[in-house]
């Protein structure tokens, strides 16, 4: 059973992080490159800044990962993971296909998921034991859709350049096979999946801080979160990300992957 207090914070966390992004919104920022060529601005740095200030306000015990000012306490039984705008890239290019991620790990497993949308007011909760919520001024529900084999899957993925060599061959596979496959979206794809508009997403070298929070979301929509192997995605993963709404069609996604 996940505090309430702890799921408030997470709440308080992200309202914290889009009080940072919004005025910053499509105005002329500063884009600095960091040490992967991915790129930062002074809105990531400043809302991961309000998150961890209010996470340490209030569990001075707990630790915290994040994406722009590193790991405190990781070790910690409750660990705070936090990607302040998992989408830079749409972000700094004034499209609203990013998101602030809060996530929570207990004893390693990813217990508490937020993806916020600032601009647009989209907001979707997880957390461990209970449905999935999702608020928006648009509506919608948080409920994956069945989808019985791959080849009637609409699959999604950030980029194909976030593919190493050998990674690259197994996506190939699996994009061959689905309906369909839409590129971009970040943690915004993996939402969309939670409302049962997406089927797949398969990405590769993703950090702990771009899927802890995602975890709970689809698995409390009725989806699951794995890696390439069909393997629980804890502390450590290789970086490969597979979800898929229906949770049969896991098998198959990856026999593809892995050429299986």
């Amino acid at each position: 059973m996940i505090p309430e207090a702890y799921i408030a914070a997470a709440e308080a966390a992200a309202d914290a992080a889009g009080a940072v992004i919004r005025p910053l919104f499509r105005s002329a920022l500063l884009v600095e490159a960091k040490g992967d060529a991915s790129p930062v601005t002074r809105a990531d740095k400043e809302a991961e800044e309000a998150i961890r200030a209010l996470i340490a306000e209030r569990f001075p015990d707990h630790g915290v990962i994040g994406e722009e000012h590193g790991a405190d306490r990781p070790d910690a039984e409750w660990v705070w993971v936090v990607d302040p705008i998992d989408g830079t890239r749409a972000f700094v290019t004034g499209r609203p296909l990013f998101g602030s991620l809060v996530g929570l790990l207990h004893r390693g497993k990813p217990v508490l998921g937020i993806i916020d949308q600032p601009v647009t007011g989209e907001r979707w909760l997880g957390v461990a034991g209970r449905p999935t919520t999702f608020r928006a001024p648009i509506g919608g529900v948080a409920a994956c859709r069945p989808c019985a084999t791959v080849g009637e899957a609409e699959l999604s993925c950030t980029s194909p350049d976030m593919f190493l060599p050998g990674d690259r061959v197994g996506f190939e596979r699996l994009r061959s096979t689905a309906r369909r496959v839409t590129w971009g979206g970040d943690c915004y794809a993996y939402g969309l999946l939670a409302l049962g508009l997406v089927d797949i997403v398969a990405e590769a070298t993703m950090k702990i801080w771009d899927w802890t929070a995602l975890v709970p979301i689809v698995e409390g929509a009725g989806g699951r979160v794995t890696g390439w192997q069909g393997e629980a995605l804890l502390p450590g993963a290789e970086g490969r990300v597979l979800a898929v709404g229906d949770p049969a069609l896991l098998p198959e996604a990856v026999a593809l992957l892995t050429g299986a």
